[in-house]
């Protein structure tokens, strides 16, 4: 058997690649002056674990020993975690943005000259010529020879895209322009225009949740009483919770749907599509006290706790495939799950509306005649919590997909942020908030120094990310609003303090604090923008703290991108969410402990506890 470098790696994606052929480097020093001493093309591969095309390219090509003959001998190899470093992620998804007019992917390869300057992107690639479209074999010696015979003029490509990678990233900077609340109906409207008017949510297939819209149009209904908010919001998180993107037998939401009517989904689960969908269904809940809601998010919590807790942190993500088929834990027969459910005591015809009801059918709606479960009609039939427990027997007969062991520091935050705020359904949510947000300090935040991610047994490595400071912040800020204890609201100030030293250079949010610039997007993608939720920490603190020097320095952060958020308000929900805390202003309500901890369900927008001396009530505003 091979094994590489990558072996020694703790990333598991890193560690899944630790046995291919191919002579993998991990992305450091070493990889990078090897390419420049040998004069070799590096190739950059990008991924995670469980990524179901970057799995069919590593059985493909990673693990073929003719193709990892030709990289091996022409190139230097580069695997990244793009979990494990997004800010490497996110410079040549923008690199793949600028030369294909259009959004890349992942796997994602990417091929650089010997200096480290990309000249050619590309996602999946099969491994030899299919479709009519060049295989990964054909593809590498071209690029290889091209290089050999063109050398001048392949270095020139390369330099000129630096040179747009380089503006781009400066380029986020624009003339000042003035806001008003009318950008919230223009929000409004460019979201209806992309609506899907007949199976609910944003855009076409592939459909992906877009749980940072739906929580700020949530938000926007509690401001201004929007009924379109509302509506857009609703129906979409109906539409969801109906649907096969969330899982109907155990619970949370896989990461989007593949067809518009959300009922096939790609099955990995993510531990922030959840963290953010429980807070939507949460506040929608809170709006509507539609029970169906309250399922959902509690459900998505028992799941979660389920499947990615260990140690009171939870694990990264789980995988589409099983056994190496994508889907094959979630679906289901309706021969072998009808006699399943008939030797679990229910009368045939009882079964079979049970199967009616979750879309599970004959012919199937996935592959090899399966079906993936989905709600088909308002009716429940009886007995249908007894049916879930045996459906759920049914499917531990089978290997639960691979989850990543990895421990997010940022990620974990969203989850503990969703908790505090599910502490309407129940207490315990809320104070197992507040012992994972310990523990996530205990072990990431070491000697005043705070990391991004760790395997647990191991010691972390990688220094905290903005995200991961973005994301704790905003969770300390939920852990002092629980519990009133100023340990919170110290630590919130301290890494607020850090990450603007750290990361905001020049009047831009960068992504890391290293050699490697990657500006950090204000546009929210996968999950909210870490950079425009720094701006809204950075106000609630000021508010909590009365700095009016933080408040200025957040006010100039929206204006200075006020332009964009005109032009585009519906790519920056959280920006959006910025404006609107300055425009609105944040409320402080002042007083004793024991008098704010007898405040429940306050319903206006942007309103925040700070424990005083008081003995009345005070109300200041910013």
């Amino acid at each position: 058997m091979h094994t590489n470098r990558l072996i020694n790696e703790d990333s598991p994606y890193l560690r899944q690649h630790a046995h291919n052929p191919v002579n993998w480097f991990a992305w450091n020093k070493e990889a990078f002056e090897k390419a420049k001493e040998q004069n070799k093309l590096i190739f950059l591969s990008i991924g995670y674990s469980t990524c179901h095309w970057c799995h069919v390219m590593e059985r493909e090509s990673f693990e073929n020993n003719e193709i990892a003959e030709i990289l091996n001998k022409y190139f230097i190899s580069i695997k990244v975690d793009r979990e494990e470093m997004p800010q490497i992620d996110k410079y040549y998804q923008d690199v793949y943005y600028l030369m294909r007019k259009r959004g890349g992917g992942w796997p994602l390869t990417v091929v650089l000259t010997p200096d480290g300057k990309p000249f050619y992107v590309d996602t999946y690639i099969p491994p030899y010529d299919k479709y009519g479209r060049a295989g990964l074999k054909r593809i590498l010696l071209y690029l290889e020879n091209d290089y050999k015979n063109n050398k001048d003029e392949i270095r020139k490509n390369a330099q000129n895209m630096q040179r747009a990678m380089e503006s781009l990233q400066k380029g986020k900077k624009s003339s000042k322009v003035n806001l008003d609340l009318k950008i919230v109906d223009l929000y409004i409207e460019r979201i209806e225009q992309n609506y899907d008017k007949t199976y609910h949510g944003i855009g076409t297939k592939p459909k992906f949740p877009h749980a940072t819209t739906l929580n700020t149009l949530l938000d926007i209904y509690k401001i201004n009483s929007d009924k379109r908010a509302l509506n857009l919001a609703v129906q979409t998180l109906t539409a969801m919770a109906k649907g096969g993107i969330y899982d109907q037998i155990e619970g949370g939401f896989f990461r989007y749907s593949t067809d518009e009517k959300w009922i096939i989904p790609h099955f990995e689960k993510m531990l922030y599509t959840n963290a953010e969908l429980i807070e939507a269904y949460t506040k929608a809940y809170n709006i509507t006290k539609n029970e169906l809601f309250k399922e959902v998010a509690e459900h998505t919590i028992q799941n979660i706790e389920e499947r990615f807790k260990k140690e009171d942190l939870f694990f990264s993500a789980s995988d589409a495939d099983s056994d190496g088929e994508e889907g094959k834990y979630f679906v289901f027969s309706y021969t072998d799950t009808l006699k399943e459910l008939q030797n679990g005591d229910f009368e045939k015809k009882e079964a079979q509306d049970i199967l009616k009801y979750l879309g599970i059918t004959r012919f199937g709606n996935f592959e090899r005649r399966l079906s993936n479960p989905h709600i088909t009609s308002d009716k429940k039939p009886p007995n249908f919590d007894k049916a879930l427990k045996l459906l759920k027997k049914s499917r531990s007969k089978k290997n639960y997909p691979f989850i990543d062991h990895k421990i997010l520091t940022s990620w974990n935050a969203l989850i503990i942020k969703a908790l505090f705020k599910a502490k309407i359904f129940d207490k315990r949510y809320p104070k197992q908030a507040l012992k994972s947000l310990d523990k996530i300090l205990k072990i990431l935040y070491k000697d005043g120094v705070l990391y991004h991610q760790i395997i647990l047994s191991k010691k972390p490595k990688i220094k905290a990310l903005l995200e991961d400071y973005s994301f704790l912040i905003s969770a300390l800020i939920e852990a002092y609003q629980y519990s009133l204890d100023d340990k919170y609201l110290s630590l919130a100030l301290k890494l607020n303090k850090e990450a603007i030293e750290k990361f905001y250079k020049n009047n831009i949010w960068y992504l890391s604090d290293d050699d490697f610039k990657s500006a950090a997007p204000l546009e929210d993608s996968s999950y909210q923008s870490a950079a425009a939720l720094m701006i809204q920490n950075i106000l609630i603190l000021s508010a909590l703290t009365s700095d009016l020097n933080l408040y200025k320095q957040a006010s100039l952060m929206i204006e200075e991108n006020a332009l964009y958020l005109k032009r585009f308000p519906s790519a920056y929900s959280e920006l959006l969410k910025a404006f609107l805390m300055k425009k609105i202003q944040i409320i402080i309500i002042k007083s004793t402990k024991e008098n704010l901890f007898k405040i429940k369900n306050i319903k206006r927008e942007f309103v925040y506890l700070k424990k005083s001396d008081d003995k009345k009530y005070l109300a200041c505003f910013t």
